[in-house]
């Protein structure tokens, strides 16, 4: 494999991986009314490549932001 390849291979791979590590950080940080639901929706965005697609078209508008109570 080359360089270019792998370069391409990172670029393309690199959106993903970020924007799974978004959806499990955005999961962890709502309300999605049980922790069955929660535990379903982290599940969801973990999977790679094509879990926080879905998370984005249909759980992300689901949950509700918890706010930090210290």
């Amino acid at each position: 494999m080359g360089i270019k390849t792998a370069l391409i291979f990172v670029g393309l791979c690199v959106p993903f991986f970020m924007g799974t590590i978004w959806a499990i950080v955005d999961v962890a940080q709502k309300d999605f009314g049980t922790m069955g639901k929660k535990a379903l929706w982290w599940i969801i965005a973990s999977v790679p490549f094509v879990g926080f697609i879905v998370y984005l078209l249909f759980g992300f508008r689901k949950g509700k932001k918890t706010g930090l109570t210290i």
